[in-house]
């Protein structure tokens, strides 16, 4: 059968030079790892026990030998593999108690087994445990009487290396489990595929039959590993698995050409040997192998010029982008590295919600929040939108018609990313202020028990003071009274502060409370000013919004009198394209301290004035984020203080108790 003899040669050649570039390959790959280097090890010895079978049908019988009864080192690399792969990891599971100890002493004696194993493979050269018989055209490999022993011995140590996988399965979970059943179940089929070469010492005219499906063996053996050992899966690797299962499938493809051309009448094709047939064929396939990277680069240079993407820049921009912690800090990256990568400036802004942007203020060194009414696009400036929309998050190139191809997609590609670290830093803020908050509501608790406590036992002595004052003289009386007053209104803000604010959502006017409050205000010589529309309506807690303008106002009065030229401003829109209203309380009076933050003039007990608690602008604080709104204080809007309120529109549907009428203050 010279025709099966020589499809016989192909497919061990072909399995013993994949070995050996499996082999290889997964030794570059362990990287040190003990398990992969015993893996590794196995699929090179199988590749030499092949090419000992190919020895033996070109007349080198003596290597061929020699080659094949060094069999039993394939199961002894395989069986160190699988112990050290299968103890790599935390044992868990019921069979621990009673199998481990048994585990733990095969890896201990792991290298009496290569002991025995080499003992094995000498005894059986020097003992002549083969001979090479012809058969039908075919040199077959035969054992003699010591050879069974070699056998035996190699069947039992990949029977005790497949039981070890089984063991491991039973003990693992999760994807160590599913990892262990895949390679249990390749090299089941391989060990099965293998033992066929002893089909001619036992008399069973099957040989080589089952030995011409090896091939698959090896390529499912890198795939499991590769699969599911090695998760960081390379091009490499894919490149490696597509090539192997090419070279498979045209094999396939010209044994079925062979056996079918002279039917079909194509005798000059019939009449050509099949081993040259197969290597014209594998040769063109080695070179498009070759010429494949360089051509592919030429053409995507030719579609996309300009474009240089590959995976180390994205895993840099992977990592880059994790670093941010903040969206300001998230959109200076972005600026940043595409700017490296285009070349030109990219203006990045993030839309958190509807009609709120964040963009980096770069006129100046401060990154701010800016609130835009509508978002109106620079036709001269590449800008990079992403958006959260009610899909999710989506990214809009804006302004990027003029650029290159390939420069777009580097857009595009960098902007999936950038999209991509926007929900999940969304995700990280969320969680972040979800736990802010319940540690201030444990912490407003605690506070509200001893703010009750402190009030009940202090106002009995403040009011007995007061009483016993009434007998002084009248201007030790008056100063008594100013101080019990001053106590009790700190006892009343501490109250207030460490309560639990339950919001009655009623229709306000805004107008009509702020001139209300402007009358009954203390604000001496200080020129007050209003700048709103009359109808400007909010559904707030009435209550506590006027104690936020009282707080406010008190506040600035604090810094305004006997200061010449003293001015108060209040402003207030309403943006159309977002559910957002902002107010603006201004006050020419001293500029905040450089060395105060902003943000801890809303801490309780922080005052910057003679006389002040440190509780007005942290209980204003409080009542704006339970309206979920925010409050800044800025030094940037042509006045030396302002304080910003963003509050919405329209209140939360599930939070809101509307009454009937619209609140409207007294004239």
């Amino acid at each position: 059968m010279p025709t099966l003899n020589v499809i016989f040669e192909m497919v061990i050649l072909l399995t013993s030079v994949c070995g050996l570039m499996a082999g290889f390959w997964l030794y570059w790959r362990a990287a040190g790892k003990r398990d992969l280097t015993a893996l590794s090890a196995f699929a090179i010895m199988m590749a030499l026990w092949c090419f000992g079978h190919l020895a033996i049908a070109h007349d080198m019988q003596s290597l061929g030998i020699f080659l094949i009864l060094a069999n039993p080192l394939m199961p002894t690399f395989f069986l160190d593999f699988s112990v050290r792969f299968v103890s790599s990891s935390q044992i868990q599971g019921e069979y621990t108690h009673k199998f481990k100890p048994w585990l733990a002493l095969l890896s201990d004696n792991l290298n009496k087994v290569y002991l025995v194993s080499f003992l094995v493979c000498i005894s059986s050269w020097w003992l002549s445990g083969a001979i090479v018989i012809e058969k039908a055209g075919l040199f077959l490999f035969v054992f003699t009487d010591y050879g069974w022993f070699n056998l035996i011995y190699t069947v039992l140590l990949g029977v005790l290396g497949h039981a070890v996988l089984l063991y491991g399965w039973l003990i693992h979970k999760g994807n160590k489990r599913r990892s262990i059943l895949v390679l249990f179940m390749v090299s089941a089929w391989g060990l099965l595929l293998a033992t066929s070469f002893i089909f001619p010492s036992v008399g069973v005219d099957a040989f080589p039959y089952p030995m011409m499906l090896l091939p698959t063996y090896i390529l499912l053996l890198v795939y499991a590993v590769v699969r599911y050992q090695i998760l960081a899966v390379n091009a490499f690797a894919n490149r490696a698995l597509l090539w192997l299962a090419m070279m498979l499938s045209l094999l396939i493809l010209i044994a079925f050409i062979s056996a079918t051309a002279a039917p079909l009448g194509m005798q000059a094709l019939a009449e050509v040997p099949a081993w040259q047939l197969w290597l014209y064929s594998l040769t063109v396939l080695l070179l498009s192998a070759l010429i494949y990277p360089p051509l592919s680069r030429l053409v995507e240079r030719l579609i996309y010029p300009g474009s240089r993407l590959n995976e180390d820049l994205l895993d840099i921009w992977s990592q880059a982008l994790k670093g941010a912690k903040d969206w300001p800090q998230l959109i200076q990256i972005g600026e940043t590295l595409l700017k490296q990568q285009l070349g030109q400036a990219v203006d990045v802004s993030i839309e958190i919600n509807k009609g709120q942007i964040i963009t980096l203020d770069t006129s100046s060194n401060a990154n701010q929040t800016e609130l835009k009414k509508e978002t109106q696009a620079d036709e001269n400036r590449m800008q990079l939108l992403v958006r959260n929309l009610y899909q999710g998050w989506q990214f809009e190139l804006i302004a990027w018609q003029d650029v290159s191809p390939g420069m777009r997609l580097s857009g595009e590609v960098f902007a999936s990313l950038f999209t991509t670290r926007c929900g999940l830093l969304q995700q990280s803020l969320e969680l972040a202020e979800a736990e802010r908050q319940r540690l201030d509501e444990k912490h407003l608790v605690e506070l509200g028990g001893l703010s009750a406590a402190m009030a009940h036992e202090l106002r009995n002595p403040l009011n007995i003071i007061s009483m016993a004052s009434m007998s002084t003289d009248d201007t030790i009386k008056q100063h008594i009274q100013t101080q019990v007053q001053r106590a009790d209104r700190l006892i009343s803000d501490l109250l207030l502060y460490s309560g639990s604010l339950k919001l009655d959502y009623t229709p306000l006017l805004l107008k009509p409370l702020l001139l209300s409050l402007e009358r009954q205000a203390e604000l001496d010589n200080v020129q007050v000013s209003l700048d709103m529309p009359d109808e400007l309506t909010l559904e707030v807690d009435v209550q506590r919004i006027q104690q936020v303008f009282i707080n406010l106002m008190d506040n600035a009065a604090a810094f305004l009198r006997n200061q010449p030229d003293a001015k108060l401003r209040i402003e207030a829109r309403r943006y159309d394209a977002s559910n957002l209203v902002q107010v603006r309380v201004h006050n020419n009076g001293p500029e905040i301290a450089a060395n105060m933050d902003a943000q801890s003039l809303f801490q309780p007990f922080v005052s910057k004035r003679s006389g002040g608690h440190g509780l007005g602008l942290a209980i204003v604080k409080r009542i704006i984020d339970a309206h979920q709104g925010e409050i800044r204080c800025r030094s940037d809007l042509n006045w030396p203080v302002s304080f910003e309120i963003d509050l919405p529109l329209h209140a939360n549907k599930s939070q809101k108790q509307l009454s009937n009428q619209t609140f409207m203050p007294d004239q």
